[in-house]
């Protein structure tokens, strides 16, 4: 699914300059890290919808035009690097064993596309909670998921050897992306899950309904 993470290997400058000091009294944010970390606490101290961008970039200690540099949108924060993880998801399926079946190459490359570093876990689950718990952001996730489904079905294709409006590449498609909504809705009810564990058993069982193709 999404295997978006937080941006914490980056420190490019927001304010064009060295930090200062925000009206709120604390460290001017400096990077767009920094500016997504503190858009998700205030998400988790006054609710999505509640928080504005105005709110964000005040506690930044930045102004309007400033965070719309980084983000073209609320919701565009929450998403993080997106496009380039999808990059990176495309480079996975590209790069999987021509000879491995076509289930178990996308389900190793599902698995890893979201394998994350256990320090940067707590932020992803507090991301996929509210991209699949506020309804602004379900909305907003149509396009997205559409992209990544997209993937999912040339690469199928392609291994198949079938054109990507043939029935079947779009339906393992949108049954992959249920498969992993599916596991990321357990794994954010049971804190003691692994969410590689449960897409792996997704995907061999998504797989069983497409066994000898």
């Amino acid at each position: 699914m999404c295997g978006v993470v937080a941006d914490t290997g980056r420190r490019e400058s927001v304010a064009g300059g060295a930090a200062g000091v925000s009206r709120t009294g604390r460290p001017r944010v400096t990077s767009r890290a920094a500016l997504e970390q503190l858009g998700f606490e205030l998400f988790a101290r006054q609710g999505f919808d509640a928080t504005t961008v105005d709110d964000i970039a005040a506690a930044a200690g930045i102004g309007r035009r400033t965070f719309f540099r980084y983000f073209a949108s609320k919701n565009d924060l929450v998403w993080g690097d997106f496009e380039d993880q999808l990059l990176r998801f495309e480079q996975l399926l590209a790069g999987t064993d021509p000879d491995a079946p076509l289930m178990d190459a996308l389900r190793g490359a599902v698995v890893e596309f979201n394998r994350f570093d256990p320090a940067v876990v707590p932020w992803h689950r507090q991301r996929m909670m509210l991209i699949l718990r506020v309804p602004t952001l379900q909305a907003d996730s149509t396009v997205r998921y559409t992209t990544w489904r997209a993937h999912v079905t040339a690469f199928a294709a392609r291994r198949m050897g079938r054109p990507v409006s043939d029935l079947l590449p779009r339906l393992l498609g949108h049954a992959a992306l249920a498969a992993c909504i599916a596991a990321y809705e357990h794994w954010l009810s049971d804190e003691e899950a692994s969410l590689g564990g449960l897409l792996d058993q997704a995907m061999r069982q998504l797989a069983v309904g497409f066994d000898g193709v």
